[in-house]
């Protein structure tokens, strides 16, 4: 229950992550039947949560949003304190705009009086004490990708293809790319190496740091529209998608300097198809450091530039592989000796801390040993601690620790079982705990730097345990080498050992990904638990190739795709095969994306196993991928024939005996449908029979209310298919 003498009503929330549907819910009871149109509607359903629980700066002192009310809660307990109402703030709000805000803002605090929030395309300062609303600047209503400094409020902003700053009210254009191929200020690499933004502000907002993509050399790959065209005839719109061995796009970093505007280009040299990521700015922004990788994404340098000048320094070292190497983080400079940054690499086989100096000397690896840091929080203030979360404990969990930086002494944070985040205040002092588990749907602690909890703020009820739920279990099996595999098994309500029950097998299996975690139901969303509502065993396992196991885990995989996971998701349907409630002649399977190829590999690789399998934008033959992605794990087609072969569906259509559809989006930037097109043109050479599914204006993800319309279809597919009858 919430602290306070005030009962906390919270707003629910969903998450559609890739390619599946992890909104969650609860197996206990059994009294209402769940619904698939529940899963767009009913928020009873789902966890409640707090929404922008965080540190009131310079204090002990937590925030958050409840239901259009803004509180604080002291990080040692007692009662809450109504700080603003939404309508206090609509007041201010509608006097300076004429209208109301709908909803609380987001706010990001500037000091514990003053919040800053931004509305469409204005920024507004809010100062409590006074009830003063300010706008403090504001920009175009049709730019795109916005990214504010917050403390000088400029906003550097994308318009078509050129890059803009907004500035006291005046709008900067900083470059004026007159071909469409050359885009400016957006993500690049196809948002592969953690890139999400194509620009990068100075500590100070003196300078802004950029991409700039020249795509002119690949070639466009065609998307068809069919609704809303002029005169009828469908359109086409052309996006760059250079495939596996093909000709890549050519990236450099601009750093623009707001006082003189002008613009210098980091000298990042040869070959102009390498990839540079994890941009960041030195402390001083007299300096920027890059990762740059090359093509073959085998050998990394991080590089050390001029921000004035451009001009490159030193590389500060490398890192190789005969797999591959993949950065994905920026540095983390420390707060007081501005000479020193964490850098994060798996280069010892897992993910882990290292402290390096700016010359590229290794001061002291910071963590190490067989589990993998899950997050980095940042530093203390002084400076003398990190904190970070980590599956040390187990695979499928997060917990929070804090090392100091000076002993490598690490402390566990958090106690109960689960997935945890967390978030430290000024002091170092206190931490913000936030968790679930399998049982537990919720959960908002503070605790101490001992790990004591000082104050429980809230706890999420179990709201769907009046709903028709089965039971949710995490456990492993061994691979075919002895590896331990995690699955999730839910089990239908009133499951009964002594009956034999249809299995419902979903899967993803790629790279990046982890489905099996002690977090809220193991993971799951309404979908599979509605599935097992229905009377299936649902089943899920992660195959090697998937996160949080070590570097050799994730590169088993490498160059020889769908062979390996396929073989740990067969072990896992033995497993299933070996109980006597399941019923053997009534397996059914689906995957969306990468679970989609995993999906069509299994049913092909090992035909006479499943009866029905609903495969959702799948990668049909990885010639026809992208770049990035693609040739990371799979190197080009010319370098390695017999993995693309050994890879390629289109060479297993022979053994297609499962009632099999395939679902694709007909705009699909990610998996172009290319890839089923060219499945099913071979299934009707070979004469065998598929169902295929279409949806117009869709891209990757079938998304809004369509996806009532998805769930439907995936799920009277399989219960056709396996002859069933609830």
């Amino acid at each position: 229950m919430p602290v306070g003498d005030k009962e906390l009503s919270m707003k629910r929330f969903y998450v559609f992550a890739l390619a599946f549907f992890w909104v969650i819910a609860s197996p206990e009871a059994q009294v209402k039947e769940l619904k698939i149109s529940d899963f767009l509607s009913n928020y009873e359903l789902y966890p409640e949560m707090l929404d922008d629980f965080q540190w009131l700066p310079g204090k002990d002192v937590v925030v958050y949003v409840n239901d259009g009310t803004l509180f604080s809660i002291k990080a040692t307990g007692g009662k809450t304190t109504e700080l603003l109402t939404l309508e206090t703030l609509n007041e201010a709000y509608k006097a300076s705009q004429g209208k109301d805000l709908r909803a609380f803002p987001d706010p990001r605090w500037i000091d514990e009086n003053t919040f800053w929030f931004s509305q469409k395309n204005k920024i507004f300062k809010y100062q409590l004490k006074e009830k003063k609303l300010t706008l403090i600047a504001e920009y175009k209503e049709d730019v795109e990708n916005a990214d504010i400094h917050p403390k000088t409020f400029n906003i550097a902003c994308t318009e078509k293809n050129n890059l803009f700053i907004s500035s006291k009210g005046k709008m900067i254009q900083v470059t004026n790319e007159e071909n469409p191929d050359i885009v400016c200020g957006k993500s690049v690499h196809r948002v592969e190496w953690g890139i999400e933004k194509g620009t990068f502000w100075s500590p100070t907002g003196a300078k802004l740091a950029f991409y700039r993509m020249d795509e002119s050399m690949v070639t466009g790959y065609p998307l068809v529209h069919v609704d809303g065209v002029k005169d009828r005839i469908a359109e086409v719109e052309y996006t760059k998608y250079p495939m596996t061995g093909m000709t890549s796009h050519n990236v450099t970093v601009g750093v623009y300097e707001m006082a003189t505007a002008k613009t210098v280009w980091l000298q990042t040299g040869e070959p102009s198809d390498q990839f540079l990521t994890c941009v960041t700015w030195g402390p001083n922004g007299k300096n920027i450091y890059l990762a740059v990788l090359n093509r073959e994404q085998n050998r990394m340098k991080l590089n050390k530039y001029d921000a004035l000048s451009g001009k490159f320094v030193a590389t500060l070292f490398e890192e190789s592989s005969d797999k591959w190497v993949e950065p994905q983080h920026s540095l983390l400079f420390h707060p007081v000796n501005k000479e020193q940054f964490i850098w994060r690499t798996k280069k010892d086989g897992w993910d882990h801390l290292y402290l390096y100096d700016t010359k590229g000397k290794l001061i002291s690896q910071l963590t190490k040993g067989e589990w993998d840091v899950a997050e980095v929080t940042g530093f203390s203030a002084d400076g003398t601690q990190l904190f970070f979360t980590a599956a040390r404990e187990s695979a499928v969990e997060e917990h929070g620790y804090v090392v100091n930086v000076a002993t490598g002494v690490i402390t566990k944070l958090s106690n109960a079982e689960g997935t945890h985040s967390i978030a430290f205040n000024t002091s170092g002092k206190y931490i913000i705990d936030t968790y679930s588990s399998v049982e537990v749907p919720g959960k908002y602690e503070i605790i101490d730097i001992k790990g004591k909890t000082t104050c429980t703020v809230f706890a999420s009820a179990n709201h769907s345990a009046s709903y028709n739920f089965g039971k949710t279990k995490i456990f492993t099996i061994k691979a075919k080498d002895g590896t331990d595999l995690y699955c999730r098994l839910i089990t239908p309500p009133e499951f009964d050992e002594k009956k034999k029950y249809p299995v419902f097998y979903y899967v993803y299996g790629g790279p990046h990904s982890q489905l099996i975690t002690n977090s809220w139901q193991g993971g799951s969303g309404l979908f599979l638990q509605y599935m097992a509502s229905k009377g299936y065993i649902v089943f899920t396992l992660d195959n090697r190739g998937t996160s949080h196991r070590g570097l050799a885990f994730e590169q088993a995989i490498f160059r020889n795709l769908g062979s390996i996971e396929v073989d740990d998701q067969m072990a896992g349907v033995e497993w299933l095969k070996s109980k006597p409630w399941v019923d053997k002649e009534k397996l059914g399977i689906q995957g969306w994306s990468y679970g989609g190829f995993i999906t069509l590999s299994m049913i092909l690789k090992h035909p006479g196993i499943f009866k029905a399998a609903v495969a959702g934008g799948p990668v049909i033959d990885w010639k026809f991928y992208e770049v990035m992605y693609g040739e990371r794990y799979m190197d080009t087609p010319d370098e390695n024939p017999d993995g693309y072969k050994n890879a390629s569906l289109l060479n297993y259509v022979d053994s297609l005996d499962a009632k099999l559809l395939i679902i694709q989006g007909a705009i699909d930037p990610t998996v172009p449908w290319q890839n089923s097109m060219m499945f099913v043109k071979t299934c009707v050479e070979k004469g065998k029979q598929l169902d295929f599914f279409v949806y117009p204006e869709h891209e990757h993800n079938v998304r809004g209310k369509d996806r009532l319309h998805l769930y439907t279809m995936i799920e009277r597919y399989i219960k056709d298919n396996l002859n069933l009858s609830y």
